[in-house]
């Protein structure tokens, strides 16, 4: 009765004051190159470049920082983009046929880093409009907008339609000029008896002004008619009479000829002269690529320039036979010709280009091709015609995504080296051309600190991404394969690059089409095997740890000099000699045996093969100890790889573990398992079909629960908790989920030393002491290699590990981390940090504990006797299981100096829940992810200062902050020929969507939220999300079949909720689930 004395009563409202300065979700950018781009835009005034796509996303890209985005109300794809020129305004057209009219407005002046920002501007949707039907025409196809035109004087959009109609609206009101629509039937009367032959002139395919008389524009129908219209006399000036299906049309600058391209792979040159009205054969045919049979070329452009040779580009117009599935863009200069070879689709292009009128050339500087996967710039003033490095938009995917990890505050010297190798790699490219899309101002504050994201690629690269602001920039790539030999590697040396072979070269340019491969986007891999699995990064010592998917663990060392050198290799077996195991899955990959050539950046310095070769699950790096300590489905081993000596290796397979053993390229499956899966999978989708509706009232949740126990009971079952023990036999039960290096008290209390600890996915966490040279005078002299193998020098001191502890949590969930905490509650420091003085050191003087995180639940527990001293079952409560776990320092917007340490957890549900530490008290809950998107989940990495990134497409990172003070937005202004407007919406805040179609501003679902403090309860609540009464509120409210144990947990009294809410001790009677050796 006693425990009634200690209950909280209601909310501390200075606590939900500092939760307020501390906490604030927001997703802030993506970064990364549009999912399913789908049009293209330029505004050469602004200079700025616009991208829609088919989710009905518009982004809008300047200088590096200066980012705007924009999503339509309805997901469709957007067929065409056209900018107002140096109004900041836009036109989009839709696939379902509307037209959409955005302006860049601004927003309220805005505090970043301590400086007021003023004219800060984002993308806004102002009005839309739908061609109505013709009056007759039951058909609404005949209105379908095929192609849009805007009239440079800005206030006349034309548009095209599929029934050859072109209609007039009024910007920027968007209203129709009935009275001046073009219909088929008018151009029909103009032409000559024996064009007409009955036939429709088909779509209207494009829209062309004349570059030097306003008012008179080309428009050109599929059956290949061209018609030269004067819109104030509304008459017909020319008649082209053309034969071939036409795709494209362009003016030259001086409005004397224009260029059509058509369905045969040939383009025309058609005179204007002020002579016959009718013309009927053009000045020049040709089709470059004939005479056999080409594909279409969907899009010319002729620019001419003050040498007197044009430049012509023209997309697609390859062999049908030879070459027909080539993605190619054709660049031609009086003799020179070179083709573009792509790796996916072209979806369009445009050239930086003079566009004044007082100019005489088009001087054309670079043309800017936008493909399905990429966007690449190729540099036309420079001789050979390069590309030019992409400061944003490029493509994350490059290869797949397998990885990522981020390394906060870099030091400069490592940055200045990781910039100096990536240009050593870009030297090839011999272009020193300043990126084209040069608009707007970023008005962002520089960063404080570098940031680094690694991104890990199934091609065996890792690439180094610039992550600090807006603009992921990438830095330099890192590429492992050159240490194996590999199943699509038939030279010894793939370093050799045939293009620096004299004969090579002549042979690619005496081939015809003259290809030219340009862009990175490669998503085939040689061999799977290279796939990377896990990075670690030491960003005091410059070293790197990468592991994949075959068991190989690369130890690697940054350097200034381009090496060749042979990489030293040794191979831990993690079995141990265990009988009655085989490795059914791929074999360990080869490595090479002569010394190969490593241009400057990391270079290897040995290789750990893991036997079996199984994917790496873990791995975790002190690089003041020497050590890296790495798991696998198998077991986990530690290796010093500066002596060069494996000290252990642990096998955490259990006898029934079979599955194990097969790998995840391997297509060996056991029916028996498959079939039992399968059936489980089956009784538990029956079960959860019955599942509830979500309510509000006890009585019904209790009914509820209780109709899911009887369905249960009805199909035989087997009973399922949230926090159950599980079978010691689960398929991968061994398989090693978190590994972590400490320096912390294992044997006693007053000697603490380094200890390693490893979690499994069947719930063991093993702890063992670390004897290391040079710390404490630990170590030992190797006369001989280890259990598993390793050699070493006779004389030299090497690491040992003996196991200290060992500890199984009863409910055998999967650990998802560990992480131990000084005496003051705090994570311990990185390597270095301590040591040089750029953290502060950590609390030796009291007890130390461990937290860990499984998928079920988190729990601490005091160091060396590991006993249980808080717990937080989040499973139980939530309905959800842990994902992701990190821990952050968050700092407050009100005082410089305070700051809190915490616990971050990403569930199943997506939903992100924080803790503090080590109390494990709930503080706040925000929904971040789908829970459908399992991808964008998995992909999920933190940053330490409360920021993240995941994964909303193959090709695009959402950034996010839980911090109220430390967050990456797109702060930026433009310099526009009309007033910048400002509209805001009630709240005083601007409107703006992302393109992943979620709000900037997360909030807590569920809950009421004062307006002023977004994603945080109000200090009102009846129940808080931190009260202890708010867990038998929220027990329920899951997604997922009810158990027997959800039933109990419900019916449990407040008093015994408010205990395992504030996880002060176990519940009476049960085991604490240790085992201690």
């Amino acid at each position: 009765m006693m425990k009634f004395r200690f209950r909280r009563q209601g909310n501390d409202p200075q606590r939900e004051k500092i939760k307020q300065e501390l906490f604030a979700f927001n997703k802030t950018v993506e970064h990364g190159f549009p999912h399913q781009p789908s049009a293209l835009a330029y505004d050469p005034k602004l200079q700025l470049m616009a991208i829609g796509t088919k989710s009905g996303a518009i982004k809008v890209y300047g200088s590096p920082g200066v980012e705007f985005t924009g999503l339509h109300k309805d997901t469709a794809a957007v067929t065409q983009i056209l900018f107002l020129p140096g109004q900041g305004r836009l036109l989009s057209l839709l696939d379902d046929n509307t037209i959409h009219l955005w302006e860049l407005v601004g927003g309220p002046p805005r505090e970043v880093g301590g400086v007021k920002r003023e004219g800060v501007v984002c993308l806004q949707e102002v009005c839309d409009y739908m061609l109505p039907g013709r009056p007759g025409i039951e058909s609404c196809s005949a209105t379908r907008v095929t192609v849009l035109l805007l009239l440079r004087s800005c206030d006349l959009l034309c548009v095209g339609t599929e029934g050859g109609g072109v209609y007039f609206l009024d910007l920027p009101r968007l209203s129709l000029r009935d009275s001046q629509s073009l219909h088929q039937d008018q151009v029909m009367q103009s032409l000559p008896e024996d064009y007409r032959c009955g036939k429709s002139l088909g779509p209207v395919e494009s829209l062309q002004e004349h570059p030097q008389l306003p008012g008179k524009i080309l428009i050109g129908y599929n059956r290949g008619l061209v018609v030269l219209w004067d819109l104030s006399a509304r008459h017909p000036d020319h008649l082209f009479l053309g034969k071939q299906q036409l795709e494209s049309l362009v003016w030259e600058r001086t409005g004397n000829s224009y260029v059509s391209s058509h369905s045969d792979g040939g383009y025309s040159v058609w005179p204007v002269t002020s002579g016959n009205p009718y013309i009927h054969q053009p000045v020049s045919s040709t089709i470059p690529y004939g005479p056999f049979p080409c594909k279409a070329i969907n899009k010319i452009l002729w620019r001419t320039t003050q040498s007197g040779s044009p430049v012509l580009l023209y997309s697609g117009g390859m062999p049908r036979a030879s070459y027909g599935d080539r993605h190619c863009l054709s660049i031609q200069k009086d003799k020179e010709h070179v083709t573009l070879d792509f790796t996916s689709r072209v979806i369009d292009f445009f050239t930086v280009h003079n566009v004044e009128q007082e100019k005489e050339f088009d001087d054309p500087s670079a043309v800017v091709v936008l493909l399905e996967e990429e966007l690449v710039v190729i540099d036309l003033l420079t001789s050979g015609w390069p590309s030019l490095p992409t400061p944003y938009l490029a493509p994350l995917h490059s290869s797949a995504i397998t990885c990522s990890c981020h390394v906060s505050a870099v030091p400069p010297k490592l940055w200045e080296r990781l910039v100096n190798a990536g240009k050593a790699q870009q030297g090839q490219q011999r272009t020193h051309r300043s990126w084209p899309i040069c608009g707007g101002k970023n008005q962002a504050p520089p960063p404080k600190h570098q940031e680094l994201l690694l991104t890990g690629h199934e091609d065996g690269t890792v690439r180094f991404w610039d992550a600090s602001g807006v603009a992921l920039t990438p830095l330099y790539k890192l590429s492992t394969a050159s240490i194996f030999h590999t199943d699509g590697d038939p030279a010894d040396d793939p370093q050799d690059d045939p293009g620096d072979d004299p004969d090579a070269r002549r042979e690619e340019e005496e081939e015809w089409p003259p290809f030219r491969k340009v862009g990175c986007f490669d998503p085939y891999s040689d061999d799977p095997r290279l796939g990377i699995q896990k990075i670690s990064m030491c960003k005091y010592s410059s070293k790197l740890v990468v592991a994949g998917t075959a068991g190989q663990v690369m130890v690697m060392g940054l350097s200034d000099e381009r090496s060749e050198h042979m990489v030293d290799v040794s191979v831990v077996d993690l079995l141990q000699d265990r009988e009655g195991f085989t490795w059914k899955g791929h074999d360990r990959l080869e490595p090479r045996l002569k010394p190969a050539p490593f241009p400057p950046g990391f270079q290897p310095l040995v290789l750990v093969q893991c036997m079996p070769p199984a994917s790496v699950t873990a791995v975790t790096l002190h690089a003041e100890w020497n050590l890296i300590a790495f798991g696998t489905s198998h077991g986990f081993g530690l290796f010093d790889y500066h002596r060069r000596n494996a000290v252990l290796a642990r096998c955490t397979l259990h006898p029934n573990d079979s599955l194990a053993m097969e790998g995840p390229l391997s297509r060996v499956k056991s029916l028996k398992k498959s079939l039992r899966q399968s059936f489980r999978r089956i009784r538990k989708s029956r079960v959860s079909g019955k599942k509830r509706t979500i309510t509000t009232t006890p009585t019904s949740k209790v009914q509820e629960a209780n109709a899911a126990l009887a369905a249960e009971q009805e199909e035989v079952a087997p009973v399922q908790r949230r926090i159950e023990p599980r079978s010691a036999d689960d398929s991968l039960s061994g398989v090693v989920r978190c590994l972590c290096f400490a320096d912390t008290f294992l044997r006693d209390g007053t000697h603490h030393g380094p200890t390693l600890w490893a979690g499994t996915n069947s719930g063991s966490v093993y702890a063992y002491a670390l004897e290391v040279p040079g710390v404490g005078g630990g170590g030992r002299l190797c006369d001989r290699g280890v259990s598993s193998g390793g050699g070493g020098e006779g004389r030299d001191a090497c690491a040992e590990a003996v196991l200290g502890k060992e500890i199984q949590l009863m409910h055998r969930a999967p650990v998802v981390s560990i992480c131990v905490l000084d005496g003051r509650g705090r994570p311990l420091p990185d390597p270095y940090e301590a040591a040089q003085d750029l953290a502060t050191a950590p609390d030796m003087a009291n007890a130390h504990s461990v937290l860990i995180a499984s998928e079920e639940q988190l729990k601490v527990f005091s160091l060396p006797k590991v006993s249980a001293k808080t717990k937080f079952k989040l499973t139980a409560h939530e309905g959800c299981r842990v994902r992701k776990v990190a821990l952050v320092v968050l700092s407050s917007t009100a005082q410089e100096d305070y700051s809190e340490h915490t616990m971050v957890c990403l569930t199943n549900l997506g939903d992100m829940h924080t803790f503090n530490i080590p109390a494990l008290r709930p503080q706040v809950r925000y929904d971040c992810i789908r829970k459908e998107d399992i991808s964008g989940i998995a992909s999920c990495v933190f940053t330490k200062n409360g920021q993240g990134f995941y994964l909303i497409s193959p090709s695009e990172y959402e950034r996010f902050s839980l911090s109220a003070k430390v967050l990456t937005e797109p702060l930026c202004s433009v310099q526009l020929d009309r007033p910048l407007e400002h509209t805001l919406t009630s709240d005083g805040m601007t409107p703006q969507r992302q393109a992943n179609g979620t709000h900037r501003l997360g909030q807590a679902e569920g809950l009421t939220e004062d307006p002023w403090t977004p994603g945080l309860s109000s200090p009102g609540q009846d129940t808080p999300l931190d009260s202890p009464l708010s867990c038998a509120d929220i027990t329920l409210d899951s997604t997922g079949e009810l158990t027997m144990e959800d039933v109990r947990d419900f019916l449990t009294t407040v008093d015994e909720a408010e205990n395992n809410l504030k996880n002060i001790k176990e519940e009476e009677g049960r085991s604490t689930g240790i085992l201690i050796n």
